[in-house]
């Protein structure tokens, strides 16, 4: 039925015309690091109802595809994010992955608002890694290493300067082309930033290092690692991709974002594999540091590990401060 159907009356299972549509551009000018961080952190801090994420594959002769539900919620709001995933799509000039967030009211089912979810995804999954930082790196970070070179590596140094004193950034990229390009998009953005020519290099002399890549093998080795580095990990969200090699996990103190991160990213799966950790050996969640039941960094020489693979939890609270900040103050309750 047409949203704007004159024959839809409440009470029919008609959606509402009211429904907010909200595009890309007010999503992502809705979710500012400043508020999306302290946001999800009491989200993280409250919890959620998150049901296992649902894949289905979906076979067609011009490239299968994959269907991704991830539904959530808490308090007076629930949520799901449904995204396609056709990676033929770049054979022809089109996105590989396309997103949208349904946000309703939990009592009721009512549909409040419909949001861009590429830019929630994009920005809560580095919003989430400032926040484990904001427990994790070193209070003095200010060199930040940047792994990658696409969307969500492009918003690392403005998330990671909410929470710690960013004033240098190196990027590296398989492809220093682009790396170039990033490192002088953030000099625009008044960032002392310039592109590595050597990973090594880099990654000893920096405080805090995110890697965003789909890397299959480790590209950041244990042995590079000083005291007090921290390392964020995005990239590796399935059992066959890794960014960080053993040695990391052996030196480091390692945290996740949900329990699932040690069944589906391969930077732990691996490790565990090989006898190397075991999930014993994982100090804590994010929810466990948002709410106060673990410490995190206690020694400036520690080095820390935050493993991330993204949870539906993160996308509602996203969307419910979307939501808040374009009008919709009463139904915003995670709580």
């Amino acid at each position: 039925m047409r949203l704007d159907d004159p024959t839809a009356e409440p009470g029919n299972g008609a959606i509402d015309a009211t429904i907010k549509v909200i595009g890309a551009a007010e999503t992502r000018d809705a979710l500012p690091f400043d508020a999306l961080i302290p946001a999800l952190k009491s989200a993280f801090a409250a919890g959620a109802t998150v049901p296992e994420r649902h894949h289905h594959h979906i076979p067609h002769p011009d490239g299968d595809g994959v269907l991704l539900l991830m539904p959530a919620w808490s308090g007076g709001l629930l949520g799901t994010k449904v995204a396609t995933i056709h990676p033929a799509n770049n054979a022809r000039g089109l996105p590989s992955v396309h997103s949208t967030y349904l946000l309703a009211n939990a009592a009721t089912g009512v549909p409040l608002a419909l949001l861009d979810g590429n830019e929630i995804t994009t920005r809560r999954t580095i919003a989430v890694s400032a926040l484990a930082a904001s427990f994790l790196a070193r209070e003095d970070a200010a060199d930040l290493l940047i792994v990658g070179a696409g969307r969500i590596a492009a918003l690392a140094a403005e998330a990671f300067a909410v929470v710690r004193p960013i004033r240098t950034v190196t990027v590296w990229n398989r492809d220093p082309a682009k790396a170039q390009l990033l490192a002088a998009e953030l000099r625009t953005e008044g960032f002392d930033a310039s592109a590595a020519s050597s990973l090594e290099e880099a990654a000893r002399r920096a405080d805090i290092i995110t890697c965003a890549t789909p890397s299959t093998a480790p590209i950041i080795l244990g042995d590079w690692l000083r005291p007090g580095t921290h390392l964020d990990l995005i990239g590796s969200f399935t059992p066959a991709m890794r960014e960080a090699d053993d040695t990391c996990f052996a030196r480091g103190q390692i945290y996740i974002d949900t329990r699932d991160a040690l069944v589906e990213a391969g930077d732990l799966t691996g490790p565990i594999a090989a006898g190397v950790i075991t999930p014993d050996d994982i100090r804590g969640t994010l929810a466990d540091l948002s709410a106060g039941r673990i410490a995190g960094r206690t020694s400036d020489d520690d080095i820390t590990i935050f493993k991330s693979v993204g949870t539906a939890l993160a996308d509602l609270a996203a969307a419910a401060l979307v939501h808040a900040r374009r009008g919709g103050l009463g139904d915003s309750d995670l709580g």
